[in-house]
């Protein structure tokens, strides 16, 4: 046994070998080269040790070209990175990094030849995503030495390392591999090991939960990814993005975050045992959610669940008018849409007053977009001159379309639906703007439930591209035709959704947040590092806690009750932290604290 290793610093990690030179393997080993270490790299494969020297010369001639390295600096990285079949060429690292595949096996193997090789005080790294650092120390010869370091793919271009500590770990060895993140350029964050760390723990559960909600054929794969993307601003959607990490990998990192969490939220979704299990993997066969070009090529092509191009087959209604009900923000914000659209609004509210007041609100909403230089003075006032305020709902008895942006309250949205139904004329389109009330419930206050959709617009409004489409079992087909064509003449995507709690977006965005609330509840993780992951980790615009303050704590309590409410997965029950918060009148930025404080308005 090595002698146990004290808080004394650890000399600088100068030399370092990566066993396994696969995508990430090589992605480490550009970074390492490129910031002056000595990189031996090993694989058994001969092949993958050619291809990485391949890959790293095309890497680094592309940073020379967009001159990001001269190239001397080139040909010195080149020169620092040697590759070897033979594990035995990591008898003089400081440090081992192995990124050969996810299964106990294989990396015990891999860590138990090293005790043989390596100098006693050699710093051992498992590049896990799924499994136990512990597990995985404990079976070495110097657990005191062991941790995990997690880098993200492609590594060169992401800035997130999570740096894993087992209990067995020595503090000088975190220092010196934390150290070593921070010259490389890196933003490490320290965690505890536990199945997916900060970014995959959070990540992997969203993916699941979206591939279980395309396997039920609530909404196709187009409209799930661009529902996240478009709804969140995401980089990818999830299913574009479980064929780029490779399904059978989601599936062993869910498989590892079950085993210790038993929430059925990291249960596989049983696709992604189908899809394994037929060699459909994602990108690097070609095949997965999408149909790729070529094995290992981005492109994706055509398939039979590819939907068709055109309108639909269903003629739809003549929408010229809209009428808008209710004076905040998300009214206002729809009723500007329209009327930059062309299309004559009746803007109507509780009282004159606050329908006029709306109407101002969307006249400086105008005159900013005049100011950035994105629309003339003249068509500002066209678009203005379009709406019409009124405090009185018998205006809208001409209107195509009446839309509802009103408080998110079930019987007030009902008692509205029920004037709708007697003061708008027959054939018209009648359409809620709700986020997690069912929209039957609004139909059934009507005499014309068919005529009755969901338009869920995202705040802003006239920012946002998205609009969920939400048709209820009695909506008839020329109406889910004629929504769905007016959001294409309003410059928005449609993506289609039944009626159930949350739709898309929020039915997979809530327990994503909720899940996070649950790391900094249980001491995991603070807040600062999680937002940092997830912002660095999986290109998120904004952390979870940025954004549930943003959101209101208050409101996302709300949705996350609703989702649990219609699902009764106890996974989804809201953290007890945030209902605390919410209790103590904590709301987010509008009370000037949420999980962090607010300087005063």
């Amino acid at each position: 046994m090595a002698t146990p290793l004290s808080d004394t610093p650890l000399s600088p990690l100068k030399t370092v070998a990566v066993v396994g030179l696969g995508t990430m393997g090589t992605g480490i080993a550009e970074v390492l080269t490129r910031a002056g270490r000595e990189v031996v790299g090993i694989d058994i494969s001969e092949a993958a040790a050619s291809k990485a020297v391949a890959t790293l010369e095309a890497a680094t001639a592309r940073a020379v070209s967009r001159g990001r390295m001269t190239e001397r600096e080139r040909e010195d990285a080149l020169a620092r990175f040697r590759t070897f079949t033979d594990l035995r060429a990591a008898a003089d690292a400081d440090l081992v990094i192995e990124v050969v595949p996810e299964s106990y096996e294989i990396k015990q193997q891999v860590f138990r030849a090293l005790d043989d090789i390596v100098r006693p005080d050699t710093v051992l790294a498992t590049g896990t995503n799924a499994l136990s650092v512990t597990r995985l120390a404990a079976d070495s010869a110097r657990p005191e030495r062991v941790l995990g370091l997690h880098f993200f793919n492609p590594a060169p271009a992401m800035r997130l390392v999570e740096i894993v500590s087992s209990v067995l770990t020595a503090p000088a060895v975190v220092t010196a591999v934390t150290n070593l993140a921070l010259d490389l350029g890196k933003e490490p964050v320290a965690v505890g090991d536990r199945p997916g760390f900060v970014a995959d723990g959070l990540l992997f559960g969203y993916l699941n939960q979206a591939a279980a909600m395309y396997e039920s054929k609530y909404a196709s794969r187009e409209d799930i990814d661009a529902a996240m993307k478009l709804g969140c601003g995401l980089p990818m959607g999830p299913l574009a993005l479980l064929d780029l990490i490779g399904i059978d990998t989601a599936r062993t990192v869910l498989e590892a975050m079950y085993a210790a969490s038993h929430d059925r939220l990291h249960a596989p979704a049983p696709i992604l045992k189908q899809l394994s299990e037929a060699g459909l993997t994602g990108r690097k066969a070609g095949r997965g959610f999408y149909t790729y070009e070529a094995p290992g090529s981005p492109v994706v092509v055509r398939d039979a669940l590819t939907p068709l191009e055109g309108g639909s087959l269903v003629p739809g209604r003549t929408v010229r008018s809209v009428g808008v009900a209710g004076s905040g923000t998300m009214a206002s914000g729809i009723a500007e849409v329209f009327a930059k659209a062309g299309y004559e609004v009746v803007l109507a509210a509780r009282t004159e007053e606050k329908a006029q007041s709306a109407k101002a609100r969307i006249g400086k909403s105008l005159a900013r977009s005049v100011d950035k230089g994105r629309m003339t003075t003249e068509a500002a006032a066209q678009t203005l001159d379009r709406i019409r305020p009124t405090g009185s709902y018998d205006d809208f008895a001409d209107v195509d379309l009446a839309l509802e942006a009103v408080a998110e309250d079930l019987e007030v949205k009902r008692q509205l639906f029920s004037t709708f139904d007697k003061v708008c004329k027959p054939g018209a389109i009648l359409a809620t703007t709700t986020s997690s009330l069912p929209v039957v419930a609004c139909a059934r206050a009507t005499s014309r439930p068919h005529d009755v959709i969901g338009m869920h617009f995202f705040n802003p409004a006239p920012a946002m591209k998205l609009v969920e489409v939400v048709r209820t079992v009695l909506t008839a087909d020329d109406v889910h035709a004629t929504v769905r064509a007016l959001c294409g003449s309003i410059r928005k995507h449609p993506v289609d959704c039944g009626d159930r709690a949350g739709f898309i977006v929020n039915a997979l965005l809530f327990p994503y947040l909720n899940n996070a609330v649950k790391m900094v509840q249980e001491h995991y993780a603070s807040l600062d590092d999680i937002d940092a992951a997830m912002k660095l980790g999986g290109g998120y615009p904004m952390g979870p806690f940025e954004l549930l303050d943003v959101v209101g704590l208050d409101v996302s309590l709300a949705i996350e009750k609703v989702l649990h409410r219609e699902f009764r997965d106890p996974g989804l029950a809201p953290a007890p932290l945030l209902e605390h918060l919410v209790a103590a009148g904590c709301l987010g930025r509008k009370t000037g604290r949420g999980f962090r404080e607010y300087a005063k308005r």
